[in-house]
């Protein structure tokens, strides 16, 4: 199998995406909060295997995508509408391991309906704000739409590729990811323009899936993995010396291999920018 383009992978995973999101974004002005446990779980919420949340087959869901209320306290999102829980696809809780600190920037790559960029603003307060950079038209008008709900002023959605940020040069203190730097094509450019964006002595702290053994080629090549979050997933030791590469010091990665993921890992990563004057080692 071919190895696809990364044009040919940008336009796999929007659309895959965008599917997810429409039915929910339709929705999005009627919606009422409700209660946690008398939701669907994304996964359960769909009709088919091609529609389940971060993939095409059901050992994807199985494996990557965990249960919202096992990623997240329920006491953190219990008052946040259904239109931002429905569309959170993720392996960690980002912001639960972040520490942040009243009055700080941070940035969420690949923010989707919001709920990591709604937590994190929380955190940093009404002195903070708080930036959601998401590629899908359609999760941007939901996360908008979402922020009026929640009444999240410090919160602002900007669509871009995370490989080209719309975020200036050292602004930002912090940057979280919830399972999507592994859909990205090119990676060693999205930490280039994580240490561009950051700070000086900023920290990137996300979680994300990698490979504990080498990735099958049959996988690499498969576009429904790729939008799976299998696919584009990177051996743990190549993730952290690209961010090496970039430049990051301070480099640090806890994982937990999914059991029957054969290789699959929820992995969380921490780096930091060095301060002006001080230079990356090892």
């Amino acid at each position: 199998m071919p190895a696809p383009t990364p044009d040919e992978i940008r336009e796999e995973v929007a659309r895959a995406y965008a599917s997810r999101v429409r039915p929910v974004l339709e929705r999005a002005e009627t919606v009422e909060l409700l209660p946690l446990e008398s939701r669907t779980a994304c996964c359960e919420s769909v009709e088919s295997a091609a529609d389940t949340c971060c993939g095409a087959e059901p050992e994807v869901s199985d494996v990557v995508i965990t249960r919202i209320a096992e990623l997240y306290r329920d006491a953190e999102i219990a008052n946040l509408p259904a239109t931002v829980t429905d569309v959170a696809f993720g392996c960690g809780n980002p912001t639960a391991i972040a520490a942040l600190l009243p009055g700080q920037v941070v940035l969420d790559l690949g923010s989707g309906g919001g709920i990591d960029c709604f937590l994190a603003a929380k955190m940093v307060g009404p002195a903070g704000r708080v930036i959601g950079v998401d590629m899908t038209p359609e999760m941007i008008r939901l996360a908008r739409k979402n922020a009026e709900k929640v009444g999240a002023a410090n919160v602002e959605f900007r669509l871009g590729e995370i490989e080209h940020l719309p975020v200036a040069d050292d602004s930002v203190d912090v940057i979280i990811s919830n399972c999507v730097i592994n859909l990205s094509p090119d990676k060693a450019q999205v930490f280039r323009e994580a240490m561009r964006v950051l700070k000086p002595g900023g920290r990137l702290q996300v979680s994300d899936i990698v490979w504990t053994r080498p990735v099958p080629d049959e996988v690499r090549g498969d576009m429904e993995k790729w939008a799976g979050c299998i696919a584009g997933a990177l051996l743990e030791s190549e993730y952290l010396d690209l961010l090496r590469a970039a430049g990051f010091e301070d480099v640090q990665s806890v994982t937990s291999e999914y059991p029957g993921g054969r290789g699959l890992a929820s992995a969380a990563v921490t780096a930091r920018k060095p301060l002006r004057g001080e230079s990356a080692c090892c």
